[in-house]
């Protein structure tokens, strides 16, 4: 399993990347503009280039994350409508930095009703993915919540309603499985046994092949809390013994893993990286 991290991208994107680099990231998660708003300049189609070919030439699998605001299963229109351009502008960014997945979350269902909410859902994706033309579903990424209010996607069960219904439209999008946020939600990631167990459940509603990163995150608070709130590698719910359970599963040994941890750079990711390095060779 490639091990890597989010980068902050405060001076370029270039520049991102090759911090990760630097820290001995093998892979690579960015946001493609800013993460708290809606639109901006497009990228620099120089800037794009210059990150792009520095990834490849380290060898290194590079993921975008769409802003935070988004919210796919909204029932406001003023918002339903600002979340597809943002999703489709997010899209493109992705594919112009040769991305190999684009991480969104889903957002929130007011409705009771999941099949209803996985419906908007889908309309909603298919409309940001007309818009982006080529760079479409191939890159979409959607990942699990952590269950708390009325976010949708903290069950795989709902997962695969929008997975299903993607499929049925040739919309091949994949699923980021956010440890922090499954743990949180239930799905007990603590040892060997529950990880085959979880990953069981989300092959079964979801399909096989569908997970395409791992968001490698400790949860800060216990399972089923449904609380949001990412701990350092070993320092939270899932521990550490729960993450070398993860590197020794070999249905997720070849997909990508990046940590999105708070604190200070670059000590938190000098630290989280040799902290998950050290629980991979302890795996093997």
């Amino acid at each position: 399993m490639l091990i890597g991290m989010h980068a902050r991208t405060g001076g370029s994107i270039a520049s991102a990347v090759g911090y990760a680099a630097g820290l001995g990231s093998e892979c690579v998660q960015v946001f493609a503009k800013s993460p708290q708003r809606w639109l901006s300049h497009p990228l620099d189609p120089v800037a794009a280039a210059q990150a792009r070919e520095l990834a490849s030439r380290l060898g290194m699998p590079l993921f975008t994350h769409t802003a935070y605001l988004i919210n796919l299963g909204t029932t406001d229109p003023e918002l339903r409508r600002r979340s597809v351009d943002a999703l489709a502008d997010e899209l493109v960014r992705g594919a112009a930095l040769g991305a190999l997945g684009v991480v969104t979350h889903i957002g929130t269902d007011v409705l009771a009703d999941p099949d209803t909410a996985a419906d908007r859902i889908v309309e909603a994706v298919a409309e940001a993915c007309v818009q982006a033309g080529e760079a479409g579903g191939r890159l979409l990424l959607l990942e699990n919540s952590a269950g708390a209010g009325s976010s949708f996607g903290g069950s795989f069960e709902e997962l695969g309603a929008v997975f299903e219904r993607l499929d049925d439209l040739g919309l091949g999008a994949g699923l980021c499985l956010d440890t922090c946020h499954a743990h949180a939600y239930g799905h007990d990631l603590t040892g060997g046994g529950a990880w085959a167990a979880v990953l069981d459940s989300l092959e079964g509603c979801c399909g096989r092949g569908r997970l395409r990163l791992l968001h490698a995150n400790d949860c800060a608070y216990p399972l089923g809390s449904k609380k949001d709130r990412h701990a350092w590698i070993g320092d939270g719910a899932i521990g550490y013994g729960g993450f070398e359970a993860m590197l020794r599963e070999p249905r997720v040994s070849e997909v990508p893993a990046v940590m999105e941890m708070s604190g200070e750079a670059p000590a938190k990711d000098v630290e989280n990286l040799s902290r998950l390095k050290r629980a991979r060779d302890a795996a093997v």
